[in-house]
């Protein structure tokens, strides 16, 4: 039978690899804000797509609008990191204890990668990918390192919300509780 510190060592390692991930990406876009301002830019104004008049009005041509959801982007990113970096922290703490945080961690981990998730597939597979045609670009389509990462978000999800063995070892449970 695995050890509920067995699940929690890999939650904390899975979820601070995102963490770090995250934390990266964000920092990269905001101490080298130009780079991704572009492909940004030229995703939402769909200029190296098929150029289809059917789907061409969907373009946001405002650099002004196009930079604002760039911030947006970068905002939740960082949101993302802050609250991946201390799930991460309260899987480590959960470790040392008696193992009554693994609940605190585990929500706050649930919260940071269902983050990442409608970032990556929300807003970059489906938003950037479907609707402003990111697919056509041969130049400008982030659709590959989207669906990785949201991928990886969704493995370490499950991954955290594996039952423990401690719950099977407790007598009279007839389960995990709804907040588990």
């Amino acid at each position: 039978m695995r050890s509920p510190r067995t699940l929690a060592a890999v939650s904390a390692v899975l979820t601070g690899t995102m963490a770090l991930y995250i934390a990266l990406v964000a920092f990269g876009n905001i101490t080298d804000f130009g780079t991704n301002q572009q492909f940004v830019r030229h995703v939402l104004a769909m200029d190296t797509t098929f150029k289809d008049e059917d789907l061409m009005w969907r373009a946001i041509t405002s650099t002004a609008l196009q930079d604002a959801a760039y911030v947006a982007i970068i905002v939740w990113e960082t949101l993302a990191a802050l609250v991946l970096i201390a799930a991460t922290a309260l899987w480590g703490m959960s470790l040392r204890g008696d193992g009554s945080g693994i609940r605190r961690a585990r929500r706050a981990g649930t919260v940071g990668l269902l983050m990442l998730m409608l970032l990556f597939g929300a807003g970059f597979i489906a938003i950037g990918g479907e609707w402003f045609s990111m697919w056509q670009s041969k130049s400008w389509n982030g659709l590959d390192a989207a669906t990785r990462v949201f991928l990886l978000s969704g493995i370490v999800l499950v991954l955290t919300h594996l039952p423990s063995a401690e719950k099977a070892e407790r007598p009279g449970r007839d389960g995990p509780r709804a907040e588990d």
